[in-house]
């Protein structure tokens, strides 16, 4: 049995497209551009700000953070926010895989990362549900990321006979862990990992997950979690940002997304499957959470 944290980055179809490491000196900025992607990335040693478009303050990191970029906004890595950046492509050419690039000669900051390249479809709409930067800085958060930064630093430096598929592994540790994290720390918070950390919530989300041809209604949502029926859908609503109805058709929509675009199933089979008794109910459905009809979707 899967949870919903694993079903979403299982639709997302992460792989780790460049692990690399970056060693720093002297005054820098580095721009990054917008990608449909995830960026996770650990301070080894050292210092630097991180500016992400969007959030509005600089974001200051030492040695022993983890950053995870979810939305692929443009960002910046400098020594000193004020600086104007170079492009990164300037600075690390054509992607590289397991390379360590140097800087101004380095010295003052390393740091490891990799960026995940999403092959699921409609990755837009999956992002949405996670926040635009997770910063990891309390020292005892750091100590479940310290042995898979470590790791795959040495498996960076030193090349052996299959580096490049432990430090993958290790990326998608470190994506998952970073994720779990900020669940953790933001408990009480607002957003759809925050809602899969509380506990009546979780439960509600997992329940859809779990067993997504289920005709649900807001009644057996809130029995199923013991709540009133009111009270669970302003809850629901508050802290994921759309009603529980509209989450669940949504998923189920996402589901059939990636049935059609990877499997040979007819839409008389993905229907039912889904909990719609007609196809004329789950085209309609289909047709207004991904943007077209399941046919155009599948050719």
């Amino acid at each position: 049995m899967t949870d919903p944290l694993s079903d979403v980055l299982a639709l997302l179809r992460p792989r780790s497209y460049v692990s690399a490491g970056f060693d720093a000196g002297g005054a820098w900025s580095v721009g990054f551009p917008h990608n449909v992607g995830i960026k996770c990335y650990a301070v080894v040693s050292g210092a630097c700000w991180l500016v992400v478009d969007g959030v509005a303050d600089p974001i200051a990191l030492k040695g022993g953070d983890c950053f995870l970029l979810p939305g692929g906004r443009t960002f910046r890595l400098a020594s000193d926010p004020a600086l104007p950046a170079t492009a990164s492509t300037e600075i690390f050419g054509a992607p590289r895989i397991g390379n360590v690039v140097t800087l101004n000669g380095g010295g003052d900051l390393f740091l490891v990362g990799s960026r995940f390249v999403l092959s699921g479809s409609h990755a837009e709409i999956l992002l949405a549900m996670l926040p635009p930067v997770v910063h990891i800085s309390k020292e005892s958060e750091q100590a479940a990321l310290r042995w898979s930064v470590e790791r795959m630093m040495l498996e960076l430096q030193q090349q052996r006979p299959g580096s490049f598929l432990i430090a993958e592994h290790l990326a998608h540790m470190m994506l998952v862990q970073a994720l779990r994290l900020h669940m953790d720390e933001g408990a009480g918070g607002v957003g759809w990992l925050f809602a899969l950390a509380d506990k009546q919530m979780g439960a509600a989300i997992g329940a859809m997950h779990a067993a997504p041809a289920q005709r649900w209604t807001l009644q057996s949502l809130a029995e199923r979690v013991h709540m009133s029926r009111s009270a669970f859908a302003l809850r629901f609503k508050q802290m994921v940002g759309m009603s529980a109805m509209d989450y669940l058709t949504r998923w189920r929509m996402l589901l059939a997304g990636d049935r059609l675009a990877n499997s040979s199933d007819p839409i008389s089979v993905i229907a039912p499957a889904l909990g719609y008794e007609s196809e004329s109910a789950f085209s309609t459905a289909f047709k207004r959470v991904m943007g077209c009809a399941p046919r155009q979707y599948k050719a």
